[in-house]
């Protein structure tokens, strides 16, 4: 099969994320199909944006074609950022115009986080006698708006919602990364029958190859807390106000006294604020620490007795929740303290930890306390019991696999 895979943010491991794309296409390409990965130059997601001396820059990275197209230069959601998406979209129709000489698709798949990417992709599939799926990352423009506080009558919101809805109508396939979307989906266009949860996954082999060792800085910390004999509830990740670390501190706050340290490991915008914060509530039991590499992530998370993952009070995670950094802490064979409201929660169906309602520091301590006075052969059960749940259900190769079967069951063929 040929497979064209329109990502407007796609990454890769030379460039950074986002690598969803990069990882399905390398399973497709492992098992024998064709991939072409169209995707912007620019993306405020990737460490390392591609340099382009023309219009366009072909790449092969792991046996998948990368095909970049220039797009304007932007900084955050402002007008800039609106720019570069109609850029891209230009720029990926008149390469298109070049590519079907050489490159006819069998499935078009439109995965750009906005859903205008949604029109260009029907039409290309349409011209190539092409299957058309439309994978959705997260609900937009419901998502600006809920989130951003954008007015539902915005040009641009009503020009996404647009968008959206022709996506659901039109796709053959819709391939949705939130698994309780169905009705949201269909109130907008789309057929029930045509609804697949395909979330994120992991890589196996990254996992199986011996990790990275801790910097000294982190090694000489936590050894001397768990000499000193401390329970350690661990976070590692990005320090924003996304992530509810604000209370997680005040939980810390109620903890005081007992043989108990959190230790947060990362970087973000509000790592500043939060270490503030601590110093003014007193916290001796909060360390924070650098950010640390992605292969170092492992080594970490194994010297924790327990892992935290917080959120905020949001409406829109009512539709699910795919969070690659809860997928890192299940692969780790540690409990989990999740502070959650949202249609789904992965610690709570696997029996991999406590999960407690979101924007509750008392909860979240009572979930700490609880966590610690059980027996440590049951602390290890809910570790091994969150592994084998993302082992089962969040293999790359097996997501990879059912991803094409849903294309194919949806054309009513299996070739």
């Amino acid at each position: 099969m040929k497979i064209l895979y329109i990502n407007h943010y796609a990454g890769s491991p030379e460039h950074g994320m986002e690598f969803r794309p990069y990882y399905l296409a390398r399973e497709w390409v492992n098992a024998g199909h064709e991939v072409v990965i169209v995707a912007a130059d620019q993306s405020h997601l990737r460490q390392k944006n591609p340099v382009l001396q023309g219009k366009t820059l072909e790449q092969d990275i792991d046996g998948i074609r990368y095909l970049w197209c220039r797009t304007p230069r932007y900084d955050g959601n402002g007008v800039g950022r609106v720019i570069n998406i109609f850029g891209f979209l230009f720029a990926l129709m008149r390469r298109w115009r070049v590519l079907k000489k050489t490159f006819t698709p069998d499935l078009v798949i439109a995965s750009s986080t906005y859903p205008l990417d949604t029109v260009p992709a029907r039409c290309i599939a349409r011209d190539s006698g092409a299957h058309f799926a439309y994978e959705v990352h997260d609900l937009w423009p419901l998502t600006p708006v809920e989130v951003g506080g954008m007015s539902p009558r915005h040009p641009f919101i009503m020009m996404l919602q647009w968008a959206e809805d022709f996506g659901y109508r039109n796709a053959d396939t819709v391939i949705s990364m939130l698994p309780c979307a169905r009705d949201y989906m269909h109130e907008h266009g789309m057929a029930h029958d045509k609804y697949h949860v395909i979330p994120n996954g992991v890589v196996l082999s990254e996992w199986e190859n011996e990790a990275l060792p801790l910097p000294r800085e982190h090694d000489e910390l936590i050894y001397r807390l768990k000499s000193e004999g401390r329970f350690l509830v661990g976070y590692a990740g990005g320090h924003g106000l996304a992530n509810a670390l604000d209370f997680l501190l005040e939980a810390a706050a109620q903890l005081k006294g007992l043989p108990l340290a959190f230790v947060l490991v990362g970087d973000g915008p509000d790592k500043g604020a939060l270490v503030s914060a601590s110093r003014a509530l007193g916290l001796t039991n909060v360390h924070f620490l650098p950010a640390i590499p992605k292969r170092a992530v492992p080594s970490f998370l194994a010297q924790m007795d327990a892992l935290f993952i917080g959120w905020r009070k949001l409406p829109i995670y009512r539709f699910g929740i795919n969070p690659n950094k809860l997928f890192d802490y299940m692969m780790a064979a540690r409990p989990v303290i999740h502070s959650v409201d949202a249609g789904n929660d992965m610690v709570r169906e696997a029996g991999a930890g406590v999960s407690v309602v979101s924007e509750d520091p008392t909860a979240i301590a009572d979930a700490v306390k609880q966590m610690m006075a059980l027996p440590a052969e049951t602390r290890v059960a809910m570790g091994e019991a969150g592994r084998e749940y993302i082992l089962a259900r969040h293999d790359y190769r097996v997501l990879a696999r059912r991803f094409l079967e849903a294309c194919r069951r949806d054309a009513g063929h299996n070739d």
